[in-house]
């Protein structure tokens, strides 16, 4: 019977090992793959909302950015902004001028960094400018705000309930 020679014994060792390295490699190409997609999913969900910095999708969004911007070095730059953005959207009066001018480049800023470590070619004036929001959604949130204002102080009894009455019925 022959000797067993090295090489030998690396090709059965590497034939019992290949599939458990390619179910491995597989594994970590697919955790990669989800992750990447969760980071875009936050993204994405910034960028189609900027415009509408209070909107549901928006603040959830926001709040997902330190679960997944986290692994990577170069990725403290995004957490960084999004802990100055936080900052700001939770002190000062957000009704002024002066604080919405600040919030939107605070955005821009975290939307900027976002789209360095995702490898998109935005510049924050892009970020800034290219977002569409027509006026009619404001102004139906405005209603919207103003309807529910109304109506709970009506229910809270600090309102009255306005009635006239305009046509009697007739008596016959």
């Amino acid at each position: 019977m022959d000797k067993i020679t090295i090489s030998d014994w690396l090709i059965i060792l590497a034939t019992l090992l290949s599939p458990f390295i390619a179910v491995q490699a597989s594994r970590y190409l697919d955790e990669r793959k989800e992750v990447r997609g969760r980071k875009l999913n936050i993204f994405q969900t910034l960028m189609a909302t900027r415009s509408y910095g209070f909107s549901w999708a928006h603040v959830e969004a926001l709040n997902r950015i330190d679960l997944e911007f986290k692994r990577h070095k170069k990725e403290k730059a995004v957490l960084e902004a999004w802990k100055a953005y936080h900052d700001h959207l939770n002190t000062g009066d957000a009704s002024t001028e002066l604080w919405g001018a600040t919030r939107v480049d605070l955005l821009v800023d975290l939307l900027h960094k976002m789209a360095l470590v995702l490898d998109y070619d935005f510049d924050k004036t892009h970020i800034k400018n290219s977002s569409y929001a027509p006026r009619y959604h404001s102004d139906t949130e405005n209603e919207l705000a103003a309807i529910r204002r109304g109506l709970i102080g009506v229910l809270a009894g600090d309102r009255p309930v306005p009635m006239r009455v305009t046509n009697f019925p007739d008596p016959n």
